[in-house]
């Protein structure tokens, strides 16, 4: 088997992955069920990028997405939800199922009209080290790194102080 022939297959896996853990992701009743197919989906992502030979993308979605924020969320979901963990509200209606695909729809619709039309699309990925890389994390985009962490920080803190408040007022 040609390395063109192992890519398309690994490619295809990763695609089915992303959407499988998407759909599980969306359609599961239970919010541990759901994060469950979000992690498969970021597994997904993190498998792409090594496909693309991003090694250090792939470690990096595997550390931060994968490692922290996933168990950010599941520490949130089990801090907050009380005795009705994993149960859902209500039934989505027909017109609202409707205006989700549509909502999924537009995005992919304008994504591939770019692709297809697009004249300064980049054919061909640019090398860069992760010498550089870190340097411009640390220099011209320190502002955003930081402030995702200071994000990161208060949804953990207001999860804490929700999972408190209600256990207080049992």
């Amino acid at each position: 088997m040609t390395y063109p022939e192992m890519a398309k297959i690994l490619f295809a896996f990763y695609a089915v992955l992303i959407a499988s853990g998407g759909i599980m992701a969306v359609a599961a009743k239970s919010l541990v069920r759901a994060l469950l197919g979000l992690i498969l989906t970021l597994f997904g992502v993190s498998g792409l990028y090594m496909l693309m030979n991003a090694p250090f993308l792939a470690l990096m979605q595997m550390l931060i997405y994968v490692g922290a924020v996933v168990v950010l969320i599941f520490f949130a979901i089990m801090l907050t939800k009380g005795a009705d963990r994993g149960r859902e509200s209500g039934t989505i209606s027909c017109g609202q199922g409707l205006l989700a695909i549509l909502a999924a729809a537009a995005p992919a619709a304008l994504l591939s009209w770019v692709c297809l039309h697009g004249k300064n699309v980049a054919r061909e990925p640019v090398e860069l080290s992760i010498r550089v890389l870190g340097k411009a994390l640390l220099n011209e985009y320190v502002l955003a790194f930081e402030l995702i962490s200071v994000v990161l920080f208060v949804a953990m803190a207001g999860a804490v102080l929700l999972g408190f408040e209600r256990r207080r007022a049992r």
